[in-house]
């Protein structure tokens, strides 16, 4: 053997141990750390997580959108310093690109995703993953229609590798109710309590049957928020859900309520907390707007809402100018640590909403029952609103309150709502109640003083789907983009 043989056979015996591991290669070289595929119990924790925390608070400044609009539009809260992030009716771009973009690609898209998994066609069929998954998309997108008005719903989340869709068209808001509605309808349908287990759920931990209650709780709210502007279709779903209690489940306690149970440690906390506690910012106080109202009616909630200064409670009128704002501070309550703790829940819906909604649906005649049951279910609604928070509700409340009207029950809904400033804000949109008092004479408001009625589509779509963003502002029926144009559902 030559020396250049020699210098072969180590190579040809080294090639050859190669060519022989080639078959276990790929296995070695993948980190089981970094999966390529992943199972819809991971996806749905982060989803829920994501659009939930967004919803209620969001950590960042300049995208709180409950904290610094919602809650301070509807006059919950009010700024005691930088009244122009929200008090004054100011909205900053980052708030309407960075919702738009969270709620669209950490929440919609991981929906959709778990949606495609779990379908009777996919990789792991599962109707309660479907069916959970279609009640939080089904969620997320009422959000951002009654947030924006027309949006991508049609097309949205629709495009794949081989067809993507970069431009999606906007769609109607009563095109987008009509769908949300059915697939609710779905969801109920796919939901089933003797069906296959769901792991990942940290809001409801599995149990499918308050996944059920939701889901056609849910559906109540949004046919009772179109109901004026399609009676027959919103009678005819109420009336189908309510004959059959058995098929069609709503809440029936607090149990049931659709709220992500928070944990004092991060990133599990609840968002106010992070921001009010955490970060140590205390820039909102209670608004004056709430404080008299709750007063006037002797409501206990108010303890839980807030906490007293100096013995007493005071709240900050809306829009005033910082200079003005911050002199409140020695005197005005406080946000109550019902709301602040790290592990106080964040709240999507609750079984006293649906009451107030019911009793306001039998007052306008969508459901049966007229004012003998709007009654029944306005002092249900007010109960549960108090045992939501630990106290009880005593007869001389409802004496208080007096007769049952409209206009009571939104103002008790409105109530109600307190830390849940986005739906509060869609609720007065659509009604024009509570009826707010007289603005302090020293406040200052941008947006020509009109408290706004909707958010403005992001930069990002200005840039990126012009032309239909433009079309999805004359379907809104207005000619800017604007924080004035009133939505398809406003009653007036």
């Amino acid at each position: 053997m030559n020396r250049l043989s020699l210098k072969i056979l180590p190579l040809t015996v080294v090639l050859l141990v190669f060519v022989g591991c080639t078959k276990s290669f790929d296995g070695m070289n993948t980190s089981p750390n970094s999966p390529t595929a992943i199972g819809p119990q991971y996806l749905l924790t982060y989803a829920l997580e994501q659009s939930i925390d967004r919803y209620w608070g969001g950590r960042t400044r300049f995208e709180r959108l409950n904290i610094d609009a919602g809650e301070l539009w509807i006059q919950h809260l009010a700024r005691n310093i930088y009244s122009n992030e929200g008090d004054n009716y100011e909205a900053s771009q980052a708030l309407m690109l960075n919702n738009w973009r969270s709620f669209f690609n950490d929440a919609l898209l991981n929906y959709q995703r778990i949606m495609t998994i779990t379908d009777e066609k996919g990789t792991a069929p599962n109707a309660n993953y479907y069916g959970a998954a279609l009640v939080m998309r089904t969620w997320v997108f009422s959000l951002l229609t009654d947030i924006f008005g027309a949006i991508p719903y049609s097309e949205a989340i629709k495009g794949t590798a081989a067809e993507p869709i970069y431009t999606p068209k906007y769609d109607t808001q009563e095109a987008i109710y009509a769908g949300l509605l059915a697939d609710l309808k779905v969801a109920n349908e796919k939901l089933s309590t003797t069906g296959p287990a769901i792991n990942g759920d940290i809001l409801y931990n599995g149990n499918i049957l308050r996944w059920k209650k939701f889901a056609n709780s849910l559906r109540v709210r949004l046919a009772n928020r179109q109901a004026a502007k399609k009676p027959a279709e919103s009678r005819a779903i109420l009336k189908e859900i309510l004959a059959d209690p058995v098929k069609f489940p709503l809440f029936t306690s607090n149990d049931d309520n659709a709220a992500l149970k928070c944990t004092p440690v991060l990133p599990s906390n609840n968002e106010w907390n992070q921001v009010m506690i955490q970060e140590g910012r205390t820039d909102w106080n209670l608004s004056k707007t709430l404080v008299d109202k709750l007063l006037a009616l002797d409501d206990a909630r108010l303890t839980v809402f807030g906490t007293p200064v100096r013995g007493k409670f005071e709240g900050i009128p809306n829009g005033l100018p910082d200079a003005i704002a911050t002199t409140f501070l020695a005197t005005a309550a406080t946000i109550g640590p019902a709301f602040t703790r790290a592990d106080a829940p964040e709240v999507i819906m609750t079984f006293a909403e649906l009451n107030l909604t019911l009793a306001e649906a039998a007052l306008d005649g969508d459901i049966d029952g007229g004012a003998a049951k709007a009654k029944e279910y306005f002092e249900k609604g007010i109960t549960e609103s108090f045992k939501q928070h630990g106290l009880t509700v005593t007869a001389t409340y409802f004496d208080k309150v007096g007769p049952v009207t409209r206009e009571k029950v939104l103002d008790q809904k409105w109530i109600a709502l307190f830390g849940q400033g986005l739906e509060a804000w869609t609720e007065w949109r659509r009604t024009g109640l509570p009826v707010f008092p007289p603005r302090d004479s020293r406040a200052i408001f941008a947006n020509d003083g009109v408290l706004p009625t909707r958010l403005p589509y992001p930069g990002s779509e200005e840039s990126l789907n012009n032309a239909n963003m433009k079309e999805g502002i004359k379907l809104n029926g207005g000619t800017a983009n604007d924080l004035k144009t009133k939505l398809w559902w406003a009653e007036k």
